[in-house]
């Protein structure tokens, strides 16, 4: 798996210079390179697996070098993460393997001395046990166990105690699950889920939801013949419980303001029996894009897909009986999918908020009265979450909390909810519902 290595090497080091989505990267990179499908799977694992664990690999590394790993250089710095993570969490690599592929690559660096370097540093943490920093208290103690800075394992505490941050900390990492939404405006459950069983895919219902189902064992989704006749788009289960609170009605007009890349906007289509009018819009044209040609594939017709930029009110926008506001946001409910998140620089974050509020305020100024408005986000900040929502009651006397609704079970009389990771084996997720009275 040598080569499979070498992929992994260069698609950390692209992803870390270009700051691009790493699973927009690891797929393009696989499919790009000629590696077989078992050195596909591993280095996948890899390459997730470094940056899901990298706050520990470099805790580790520091520990084990004088030379800090900022003044390392970034191909170093990355062979010895790869080269430790697979001695930490891949029991399927000898440890002779990882330190011997971790050299091989090192002597292809500039440096001469590298290989010696990356071969002493690994070699003396399999002498010393392979055991991780004790951190200075329970807080960086957890950072290290779990891989998340520090910053976010304070915050996390902070806001929502100390169980429920250990248990998202716990949740953040592993595989996510992959979660579908059937589409039976045009076709039965039962012949969906039997043309999935054709092909040779394993899958739970969920009672929560009743076209919702979790894929249990399936390579590509998309590779279905349930995908590409359009009986099918993936969407976490969090975000189908966000259509649910909107609730919206076969002769509704709707306004998913933030949409792309649609999944949401498809599901909102699909309650309504592809009936009424749903209108999607995203500030950025090859993202409408998007949304229209997953329209198109599912067969959703009442779908209307335009650019708007969400923070500047449009008199051309229809007044609406549901506005959904699914806003920009850190993505801290996600670390899972996308584990680059949690090292970014926490000031990155500030202006969310503002923004936020500017967005949900605008989206509030389509409603109609006796109409429906949900904010919604995909992160785990009572900044981003809570306080936007509050701060829209305060300043929006008009609006009041509305119940979520029965999907949502013994939380069904709230008129807000954090979802975290844990409830339902979900994306973290926050859903906040208000009605227009007047």
């Amino acid at each position: 798996m040598g080569n499979a290595r070498k992929v992994v090497l260069r698609l950390l080091i692209k992803l870390e210079s270009n700051n691009s989505y790493s699973n927009i990267l690891l797929d393009e990179g696989l499919e790009r390179s000629d590696l077989s499908l078992q050195d596909k799977k591993f280095a996948s694992a890899l390459f997730y697996g470094v940056l899901e664990r990298q706050f520990t690999l470099d805790e580790i590394i520091r520990e084990y070098s004088s030379n800090p790993k900022n003044k390392l250089g970034i191909e170093i710095k990355f062979i010895l993460r790869m080269g430790l993570y697979q001695l930490l969490y891949m029991d399927s690599v000898p440890d002779s393997a990882a330190v011997d592929e971790s050299v091989k690559l090192a002597k292809k660096n500039r440096n001469p001395a590298a290989s010696g370097f990356v071969n002493g540093l690994l070699r003396e943490f399999i002498r010393k046990g392979k055991k991780l920093p004790h951190g200075k208290n329970p807080t960086e103690k957890l950072s290290i166990e779990y891989s998340c800075p520090l910053w976010l394992t304070e915050k996390w505490s902070r806001e929502y105690g100390g169980e429920v941050c250990k248990e998202m900390l716990e949740s953040s990492l592993g595989q996510s699950p992959t979660t579908v939404r059937v589409n039976t405006v045009f076709h039965s459950l039962d012949d969906t889920l039997d043309m999935l069983a054709k092909d040779g895919v394993t899958f739970e219902r969920l009672g929560i939801l009743p076209d919702c189902i979790r894929i249990c064992g399936v390579g590509s989704i998309e590779r279905t013949e349930a995908y590409k006749a359009g009986r099918i788009h993936v969407q976490d289960i969090s975000s189908q419980l966000c259509c649910a609170a909107l609730d919206p009605h076969g002769n509704d007009v709707v306004l998913d303001v933030c949409a792309a890349p649609g999944g949401k906007t498809f599901t909102i289509a699909e309650r309504m029996k592809n009936k009424g009018e749903v209108h999607a819009f995203d500030l950025h044209a090859n993202r409408v894009r998007l949304i229209r040609s997953g329209a198109e594939r599912l067969g959703l017709s009442c779908i209307k897909a335009e650019v708007n930029n969400a923070k500047v009110f449009s008199e051309d926008m229809p007044i609406a009986d549901k506005v959904l506001c699914d806003a920009p946001c850190s993505g801290l409910g996600v670390i899972r999918r996308k584990p680059e998140i949690k090292y970014k620089n926490p000031a990155d974050f500030d202006r969310l908020p503002d923004i936020q509020y500017d967005i949900l305020k605008t989206s509030a100024e389509y409603v109609k009265i006796g109409g429906t408005l949900v904010y919604s986000t995909c992160t785990l900040s009572r900044a981003e979450n809570d306080e936007v929502a509050e701060r829209f009651l305060r300043e929006n006397p008009g609006f009041a909390p509305s119940e979520l609704g029965e999907a949502f079970g013994e939380d069904a009389d709230k008129s807000r909810i954090t979802i975290t990771p844990k409830k339902y084996n979900s994306d973290g997720f926050f859903i906040a519902k208000f009605i227009r009275q007047r």
